[in-house]
């Protein structure tokens, strides 16, 4: 191998490595964001003791996840999202970080959320209407 393509792929090999500790030191302050599980844009982060509520919505779409606010212990972690004039749709699993993600269609409707982290819990009144 020349010493022109050994100067190309450790200047690669640098730009990756370089990429990288960009996006770890950007990674801690995302240490509360939600699983890129919802699609669109996050509309409402709604705190509680034990947690957080995240709701994105994506056109008609609405989408929550519940996160632990200090993740790392299993705990019931849960959510919920009712379009109004429809039934609720609930989630929950035992887990170190989020509850799984619930997406319902809202179209225009306003929307109840609920999530809950072992002992705490909140339930907005309708929102985004």
């Amino acid at each position: 191998m020349d010493s022109g393509a050994i100067r190309r792929r450790l200047g690669a090999g640098l730009a990756v490595l370089t990429a990288s500790v960009l996006l770890a030191v950007a990674a801690p302050g995302s240490a509360q964001a939600a699983p890129s599980s919802c699609t669109g844009r996050q509309v409402r982060m709604l705190p509680f003791s034990t947690g957080s509520v995240f709701v994105y919505k994506n056109g008609g779409r609405v989408c929550a996840v519940t996160i632990q606010k200090h993740p790392g212990t299993k705990r019931v972690v849960s959510v919920g999202v009712q379009a109004r004039g429809h039934v609720a749709v609930r989630k929950s699993r035992k887990h170190t970080r989020s509850s799984p993600p619930v997406e319902v269609y809202a179209g225009h409707r306003c929307v109840r959320v609920s999530g809950s982290v072992g002992g705490g819990r909140y339930t907005s009144g309708w929102i985004l209407c």
